[in-house]
């Protein structure tokens, strides 16, 4: 027997797990984004299916939150009754459960705060008790009450989170079921009265059920239901013994103390393990023989730790002279792979130096250092005050030529040199690229003179013992003066080029902020802003309105306010197309300088600029740079006003499309009954009694149809404005479907003798919730719209069942069928599909109608197509059962 190796174990600390599993219940989470995505409805839904297969479920507590559907759910389950009376609002009955004993119990509401009183303050304290008596428990959990998130949660949502759940209860969870909606299902289902009653969804619309805050919840839900599967995983491999690289290969450790901002760097190390998938260690560290800290200190410091232990992490006291070389130790023998610590506000210069020194050390471990807040910044960051600009062209070459005579002096007592003129060209040189032209100057000519005093013969005099030496000094005075001009057009050069890269970014991030604004009102706000922040001034943009009247649109800071005369300098640039304003022809004494935007096409507007108290105009290259700005401006504000124009255009268009196909409709649908009756009726007024009586019979029949037909015409439209003006209100009540497709068949077989109609209603159909009359006048359309295109010889089916908790009833043609395209078109105003002989067919209201009179009952309309045999069009009704538990 071949012996196993150990790589061919299984691990185990896993293995003890599983045996720690026997006799304990299983605990399920369904895990959602939000509330309303269906959590609760899910965990219903599933458990409805283990009734039905034979399960014995029992709910221990389940909030509807006045949720019709999620309570038609609850139906049918055995319901335990609450603490103090079976009340909305009484709480969990937790010793009623145990004795109970359910082979599955719901209890919702995982981060729920029980009653004083209670034995237990959490409801997870509760689920924990029964699953250790071994019960399976279902229960529900919103992402933003676990504790490590719920700082997070706050500042993305605005939001304190009061309510939370251990991290450890999700993670030891035996199963973690992600319910998930997006972000605009659930508005519309918030909007829709599906999450809360109207009042509690208009506030909830206006602070956390906002697209960017349901979009970051939605991503915390689906990273933390993803790092549950991997854990899964993880397990699944060590418990089968199978060998490979683990997901879990990081760790984290993490050091705190009795500060108060160690809380901060717990959960922001918590959030990093999730992210990384990543066990974590939190170390805190004494010295030995140092005295006990503060019973406040020593209590933020037990807090500290618990939270720690909540959020999943272990913890452990370690005591260490030297902190640093600690934590390596510890780093190494728990294999870390990431070393959080904190920098606190305070200017502690152990803490300060602790980073310094672990980065020193580290090797391969990545250090995070989370700030604190009001951290100060390091001394290299600090600036100094700068100096005026005469003392840095005057101090320079003194310090600079100065520092080198010195230099020089200790060189030639130790080292016999022939020529030092060379360490003065140095002095220049820097002189010359650090202050500029007039520094360089200064530095040769305090060059020469140093240079002659100390180091030509005879030294501490001006005067040159060597002609030789007159020709040296003429020669360093002329090299010296052309470097210094060399290097300060060198200095110019690079100063000029870092300016004109700094308006060149300056430009790309404007025309990037410009191409992500939409409308006039967010480009103005750009523009405003912008110039402000590239040319450092406070800035205002006018924009003319609808009437052409000048108003100040946007303006950075936003609390600029323009009095008359700037108004005046304003208008007078926006319609003579100049400057005007600050040191220019037109009201120069106000501090506003104002210019015109102006496109190719037209004048779009007015910028403004607050300069400053004396008369300094702006310097070239802001000129250069306000140009250019306003050029983009009023490429983007030119851009905003055509789209503008263009959606204008396109309702007018869709307007005059209405209209004219409204005008074409009455034209048509109107003169064709009444050429019809005034034809009939000239026929019988002239002829009168020479007539046989079998014509004028006729006649007065074709007066009666087309008469119905302009009236049925009539009342459409008066319908289709009642719908779209929200007059349609209709009633919700029990309703019996057999009587209602009963008479709305015998109404079409009597307008329409032949129409062949086959109905089929399923044995005991429940009643649904509708108004009988609308829902009649819905079918009648549906006949109507199936003899017009499927035609008289072939028969129209209809069907009634339910299905899904909801009524369903099916009008089937047998006529061509319609374009996968068009199965959404049909239902629009006036849209009317050919008939065989290519002329349209009907007014085009008919559907439109329907639908508008289902969305009013509360129901929905669908159609299909194919429906028989490849041909043929199948229209489904939808409505709600009055009594969803006697639905077959």
């Amino acid at each position: 027997m071949a012996r196993q190796t150990e790589t061919d174990r299984p691990d185990p600390a896993v293995l003890l797990q599983l045996a720690a599993r026997e006799g304990r219940g299983k605990l399920t989470v369904f895990l959602g984004a939000a509330p309303g995505v269906g959590k609760t409805y899910a965990m219903l839904e599933r458990a409805r299916g283990l009734k039905t297969s034979g399960m014995d479920v029992v709910i221990g507590l389940v909030e509807t939150h006045g949720r019709s559907e999620t309570a038609k759910l609850a139906e049918g389950i055995e319901v335990l009754p609450r603490q103090g009376g079976d009340t909305p609002y009484g709480e969990f009955d937790l010793d009623a459960a145990l004795a109970r004993r359910s082979a599955l119990l719901i209890v919702d509401e995982l981060a729920h705060s029980n009653a004083p009183g209670s034995r237990h303050p959490k409801r997870y304290q509760d689920i924990a008790e029964l699953v250790g008596a071994g019960i399976d428990v279902w229960t529900a959990l919103n992402i933003q009450h676990l504790e490590s998130l719920s700082d997070l949660v706050a500042r993305i949502a605005g939001i304190p989170v009061r309510e939370t759940v251990p991290d450890i209860v999700l993670k030891r969870a035996d199963e973690v079921i992600l319910v998930d909606l997006p972000p605009a299902e659930l508005i519309a289902r918030l909007n829709a009265g599906k999450v809360y009653l109207p009042d509690n969804a208009k506030r909830a619309l206006d602070g956390f059920f906002k697209p960017a805050t349901l979009t970051a919840l939605r991503e915390l839900a689906l990273r933390r239901a993803a790092d549950r599967v991997d854990d899964q995983m993880v397990d699944f491999l060590r418990q089968s013994a199978v060998e490979g690289p683990w997901a879990t290969g990081e760790r984290l450790l993490v050091c705190v103390g009795p500060d108060t901002m160690s809380e901060s760097v717990v959960r922001v190390a918590s959030r990093l393990a999730s992210g990384l998938n990543a066990r974590w260690l939190v170390v805190s560290l004494t010295r030995p023989g140092t005295p006990l800290p503060a019973p406040a200190d020593a209590e933020q410091l037990e807090e500290t730790l618990r939270l720690a232990e909540r959020l999943g992490a272990e913890t452990r006291r370690e005591s260490a002279s030297d902190f640093v070389d600690a934590i390596l130790r510890i780093a190494r023998r728990e294999h870390i792979t990431q070393i959080v610590i904190g920098r606190p506000a305070t200017r502690s210069w152990l803490r300060r130096s602790l980073p310094d020194a672990l980065l020193r050390g580290a090797g391969e471990i990545g250090i995070h250092i989370v700030p604190g807040e009001g951290s100060a910044p390091s001394r290299r960051a600090r600036k100094w005050p700068s100096l005026p600009e005469w003392a840095l062209t005057l101090g320079l070459p003194l310090l600079s030529v100065g520092a080198t005579t010195l230099f020089g002096l200790g060189l030639t007592a130790l080292v016999a040199l022939q020529n030092l003129s060379m360490l003065y060209l140095a002095a220049v040189l820097l002189s010359a690229v650090i202050a500029g032209r007039g520094s360089a100057l200064i530095a040769a000519g305090l060059s020469f003179l140093a240079y002659n005093f100390f180091f030509i013969e005879p030294t501490g005099e001006l005067t040159v013992a060597q002609p030789q030496e007159v020709l040296s000094l003429v020669i360093f005075i002329a090299v010296a003066l052309a470097a210094g001009q060399l290097a300060a057009r060198l200095r110019e050069s690079a100063k000029v080029s870092r300016q004109q890269a700094r308006q060149s970014q300056a430009l790309l991030d404007f025309s990037r902020k410009l191409s992500a604004a939409h409308g006039q009102e967010s480009v103005v706000d750009a523009i405003a802003s912008h110039l402000n922040a590239s040319l450092g001034r406070p800035a205002i943009v006018l924009v003319p309105d609808e009437s052409g009247d000048l108003l100040p649109t946007a303006a950075w800071p936003p609390d600029q306010a323009l009095g008359a005369a700037e108004l005046t300098a304003a208008r007078w640039a926006f319609d003579k197309k100049e400057p005007a304003g600050f040191l220019t022809g037109t009201l120069p004494q106000i501090h506003y300088l104002f210019r015109p935007i102006i496109s190719a096409q037209r004048l779009l507007g007015v910028a403004g600029l607050v300069m400053g108290p004396r008369d300094i105009p702006l310097a070239p290259d802001e000129e250069r740079t306000w140009i250019a700005l306003l050029d983009q401006s009023a490429i983007a504000l030119d851009r905003a006003r055509l789209t503008r124009e263009s959606a204008r255009a396109s309702v007018a268009r869709e307007s005059e499309k209405v209209q004219s196909a409204l005008l074409s409709s009455l034209s048509h649908d109107l003169r064709t009954p009444l050429a019809s009756i005034i034809g009939a009726v000239t026929s019988l007024r002239q002829l009168g009694d020479k007539m046989p009586p079998e014509s004028r019979a006729d006649l007065l029949l074709s007066i009666e149809e087309e008469a119905g037909r302009l009236n049925r015409f009539v009342a459409n439209l008066f319908d289709m404005t009642r719908i779209e003006a929200g007059m349609m209100k209709a009633r919700r009540e029990p309703i019996e479907l057999a009587a209602i497709i009963d008479t709305s068949t015998a109404r079409a077989r009597k307008l329409h003798p032949d129409l062949l109609i086959e109905t089929s209603i399923a044995p005991g159909l429940p009643r649904a919730l509708g108004d009988a009359v609308l829902l009649e006048q819905v079918l009648f359309n549906l006949f109507d719209n199936a003899r017009k295109y499927g035609g008289a010889s072939l028969p129209v089916t209809i069907y009634a069942r339910a299905e899904d908790g909801e009524a369903s009833i099916a009008v089937t043609d047998q006529g061509k069928g319609i374009p996968e395209a068009e199965l959404e078109k049909i239902f629009d105003k006036f849209y009317r599909r050919a008939k065989g002989d290519g002329r349209p067919a009907g007014t085009g209201l008919g559907l439109s109608i329907a639908r508008g009179l289902m969305a009013s009952m509360g129901g929905s309309i669908k159609a299909s197509s194919p429906a028989i045999r490849k041909r043929g069009t199948r229209f489904t009704l939808r409505l709600p059962l009055a009594e969803p538990g006697k639905a077959s």
